[in-house]
């Protein structure tokens, strides 16, 4: 069992200062920390085709039903590692180290008059018997907060 989740962030700037951003550390940093994790390390190599982004992050587990926090505990790492094949589409893996699942998916930067989409596409899968698919929906509405953030953020950074 698996849950998709597709998200369109849509930013008015030309695909070249959206791709910019997103190769910028000190973004990905202000999404962090917009998001109020814990902790955070933030590692971009290369820019274009074969830029690496990896964003380690550690969240509060707070909020989260009682049935998810046995399988989480307290805090809750995600690493999420980005492969550029071009400056408009990436792979990603996202990870929770040591615990049953994984997302991967895809990021495509499309442009039209000026304006960008970053499409964000991620296949969400927690292979534990009985509560997984719970897991996953948990897991996808998390992302969307999180893509939402990563878009505030994003606007307030291209506006400034």
């Amino acid at each position: 069992m698996s849950k998709k989740i597709r998200q369109d962030l849509t930013y008015d700037a030309p695909l070249g200062e959206v791709a910019a951003m997103l190769a910028d550390p000190a973004f990905r940093e202000r999404v962090c920390e917009f998001q109020r994790v814990l902790r955070h390390d933030v590692t971009i190599e290369g820019s274009g085709a074969g830029m690496k982004v990896v964003v380690d992050q550690v969240h509060p587990a707070k909020g989260i039903p009682a049935f998810a926090t046995k399988f989480v505990g307290e805090e809750i790492t995600i690493v999420q590692k980005e492969t550029w094949s071009s400056a408009e589409r990436a792979s990603v893996e996202v990870t929770i180290p040591g615990k049953p699942g994984d997302m991967t998916g895809t990021i495509a930067l499309r442009e039209s008059g000026g304006v960008t989409t970053e499409t964000v596409e991620y296949e969400i899968t927690v292979r534990i018997p009985l509560v997984g698919g719970k897991i996953e929906g948990l897991i996808g509405d998390l992302l969307g907060k999180a893509l939402r953030a990563e878009h505030k953020v994003g606007r307030d950074y291209l506006a400034g």
